[in-house]
């Protein structure tokens, strides 16, 4: 019993554990339903390290996005890591172009971020403009 426990604690602390986004922001953004949600993990961590931090708010590996244990889930930030998932399904070379990106223009510069913050953007200037009729 006390042996599950800890390759339960240690699967926790690399993986992070299932988190599921609020129904009515799956309604209000459909393709945040494409993305599988962890919260905690290792992954968090690592990108915090690259960045010089503790840890960041969110970070995307193909379709699964890690959120920080205290982030909120914002629906800006929902919205730039399903952006990273659409950049992952797009080619299967992305992690590599990201890389290289972020060691020639650095974090904020970075062309794959630039992108996914005017989505974003975009999407959240979409959803509070009225729907026209037809």
């Amino acid at each position: 019993m006390a042996a599950t426990r800890v390759v339960e604690t240690i699967v926790r602390a690399l993986a992070g554990r299932p988190a599921d986004v609020p129904p009515g922001l799956v309604t209000e953004y459909p393709e945040l339903g494409r993305a599988r949600y962890r919260r905690g993990g290792l992954p968090v961590r690592i990108g915090g390290w690259c960045l010089g931090q503790a840890s960041v708010s969110a970070i995307t590996l193909w379709r699964t996005i890690w959120l920080a244990e205290d982030v909120p889930l914002a629906p800006e930030l929902l919205l730039h890591e399903i952006r990273h998932v659409d950049q992952f399904e797009a080619d299967a070379s992305f992690p590599l172009r990201y890389l290289w990106e972020s060691v020639r223009r650095g974090y904020v510069r970075n062309r794959f971020e630039v992108d996914a913050r005017a989505y974003a953007a975009s999407r959240l200037r979409a959803a509070r403009q009225p729907t026209p009729w037809r």
